[in-house]
């Protein structure tokens, strides 16, 4: 009886610990989201004074207008959404039945191919040729260059390579006897049954589409093409500029006295909640199949 007592006193302690750093854990991870949220609803000039707080000192909406009030920032939105959305449908596409091809071992030039696939992880061509290969094929200023370059996902073609080996080849030998192609055979069998696999990647390249804005900066010079991304930073370079150009100077005008209530350190975590409300509201409905996806190959049963 006193063996037992001693078991679950010792039991209660590690719970206890257990419980102690969950809690630390979980206050370390959220709080920085957290503080971003408050901060992007406190004045710029109170936020300069620095300091840990858990509610806007000073509430404000002036982070959140400036943001929504660039002139063509909607444009930006709805060019971010379609990228997003037809990138990543044509990518999962073409990745798909790229790493699908290449999980059949009968395949001619089968290890020229993936020699090929390995050698783009590890080498470039650089950011001048590759500006140059782009505007030969006229996709510089296009909507087209958020698309066709981001079409094969080397990487995420290795992960669904080694997750299409592992299916059976007896369900293959069955759709083929019953008369069906290898396109057929990988929408009517291979997807379904790839689905939380199809879920997580996409989830994967719908948020680096939504994030990246690199390919805007470069190689897109219209307004009426640009990304969200690409605008948000604008912005905010824009607002520390003007920042160490009032400091330089020395003299405040009526402008700046307006722009003291929101600085580049309210406007960026307002830019990053503009961004990551999005991501937020679609994590939701793919959450069980990200789960599933990410537990693949890590339980062999």
């Amino acid at each position: 009886m006193k063996r037992l007592r001693k078991d679950n006193s010792g039991d209660a302690i590690l719970d206890i610990i257990v419980y102690v750093i969950i809690t630390l854990v979980f206050i370390t991870t959220f709080y920085p989201f957290y503080y971003s949220i408050i901060m992007s609803f406190n004045e710029g000039s109170d936020a300069v004074r620095g300091g840990i707080y858990f509610w806007p000192r000073k509430f404000t909406l002036e982070n959140y207008k400036a943001v929504m009030s660039i002139d063509y920032i909607y444009t930006a939105m709805l060019v971010s959404i379609a990228r997003t959305v037809i990138g990543t449908i044509c990518s999962l596409s073409f990745t798909g039945l790229f790493a699908y091809s290449i999980s059949h071992k009968n395949l001619m030039f089968r290890n020229f191919y993936i020699t090929l696939m390995i050698i783009t992880l590890y080498f470039s061509g650089g950011l001048v040729p590759y500006y140059m290969v782009l505007k030969e094929l006229g996709l510089i200023n296009s909507f087209l260059v958020y698309i066709i370059p981001n079409l094969l996902g080397v990487f995420n073609a290795i992960i669904m390579m080694s997750f299409f080996r592992e299916i059976p080849d007896s369900l293959k030998e069955a759709a083929i006897i019953d008369g069906a192609n290898d396109l057929k055979i990988f929408f009517k069998i291979i997807v379904p049954i790839s689905t939380p696999l199809f879920a997580t990647i996409a989830l994967y390249m719908g948020v680096w589409h939504w994030n990246t804005w690199n390919d805007a900066a470069f190689f897109v010079t219209k307004k009426s093409l640009k990304t969200m991304s690409y605008v948000l930073i604008s912005l905010i370079n824009q607002t520390e500029s003007a920042a160490r150009i009032t400091e330089t100077s020395g003299a405040l005008g009526t402008t700046n006295v307006h722009r003291s209530k929101y600085t580049a350190e309210t406007l960026r975590p307002a830019a990053m909640m503009v961004v990551v409300l999005p991501i937020i509201c679609v994590y939701p409905f793919l959450q069980k199949y990200f789960v599933k996806g990410i537990m693949i190959g890590s339980i062999k049963g």
